[in-house]
């Protein structure tokens, strides 16, 4: 009996020893990434209901791990194998497989980079996100042009025009374009400020008609200094009642525009052409940017009725119609 007392607790050493062993090993496996000099990334996308074990030997495939198994067992003494997010992540051989796993469990996927400049319209937004590999332009343009849903946001208008917040966004990928356009809107109405809100009712305009206002002055600005004295203009002529006369309106009102506005252009009736209709287009003609909409809130005090490129940016500005003409003689008609 002594004997095999004595084997057994050989045996019992012997397993507690391996056991030991093999528990250290596997959190020296945990701790250590498996190629630190030749880091080879990757995008590896964990589905929805994807079962656990199929992601090690997923892994192992894409260079990121070289022992599928080891990391299989410490996800499960772990218990981190039930807790995997599923989503788009980047992973590298150079960072640890505990590193790994805490990126599936934390959820910390990749996030893809969206910039919207000052002035951009819908079109070219849902260009940009369908770029950045996220929805397509398709399914872009149908949820911009989604009444309802503008309305939900307490957008008074039949599209989100002017209320995609210029900004840069980051987004995960298969995030629905209701979203990504719900982030945008929700920028905007955060930059708004209150005071902003008390200075539209003071001048008499609503929220939509500063932003369809500031839309129009992003796109007339060359220069960043010029947009105040650019609104005051604007401002002049909708107290005078005349006609806006902004090129960038008619354009927008112009399906497939070619680059080339013509007199034709000009005459053709459309809701966005001021040279036809007076006041304010029925809507934004871009997205602003917060120098745009406080300029339009703030306009200078000036009496200019006119403006004209002076082809480098800048624009000359004037209060008589003889003074504008002279204007665009000297600097938009080609001498012969």
């Amino acid at each position: 009996m002594k004997k095999l007392a004595g084997i057994f607790l050989i045996l019992l050493f012997l397993g507690i020893s391996t056991a030991a062993f093999l528990y250290l090993d596997l959190m020296k496996f945990a701790d250590h990434p498996s190629n630190p000099e030749q880091s080879k990334t990757a995008v590896v996308v964990i589905n929805p209901g994807q079962q656990f074990k199929t992601i090690p030997g997923y892994l192992h495939q894409l260079g990121i791990l070289k022992q599928p198994f080891k990391f299989g067992i410490y996800a499960r003494i772990k218990h981190l194998d039930k807790r995997i997010k599923a989503g788009e992540y980047m992973l590298s051989s150079a960072m640890s497989p505990k590193e790994i796993l805490h990126k599936f469990v934390s959820g910390k996927v990749h996030l893809y980079k969206v910039t919207l400049p000052e002035g951009y319209s819908l079109n070219q937004i849902a260009a940009v996100v369908a770029g950045a590999g996220l929805a397509t332009e398709e399914a872009f343009m149908k949820a911009v042009y989604d009444a309802d849903l503008a309305h939900s946001f307490g957008i008074n208008a039949d599209s989100f025009e002017g209320y995609l917040f210029p900004d840069t966004y980051y987004f995960s990928k298969g995030i629905p374009a209701e979203k990504i356009i719900a982030a945008m809107v929700n920028r905007f109405h955060s930059q708004f400020k209150p005071e902003w809100k008390q200075q539209a009712e003071k001048i008499g305009f609503s929220i939509h008609e500063i932003v369809s206002l500031a839309s129009i002055i992003e796109k007339e600005t060359g220069v960043p200094s010029e947009r105040s004295v650019i609104s005051s203009v604007f401002h002049n002529r909708l107290k005078k009642k005349m006609r806006l006369e902004s090129d960038p309106t008619v354009i927008y009102g112009i399906k497939e525009f070619d680059g080339n506005l013509t007199r034709e252009h000009l005459n053709t009736q459309t809701r966005y052409n001021t040279y036809r209709n007076r006041g304010l287009p029925p809507g934004p003609i871009a997205n602003p940017g917060s120098a745009a909409i406080e300029s339009a809130l703030y306009p200078d005090d000036t009496s200019f009725l006119f403006f004209v490129s002076k082809k480098d940016g800048s624009h000359k500005f004037s209060t008589t119609i003889s003074e504008h003409n002279s204007a665009v003689r000297k600097y938009q008609l080609i001498k012969k």
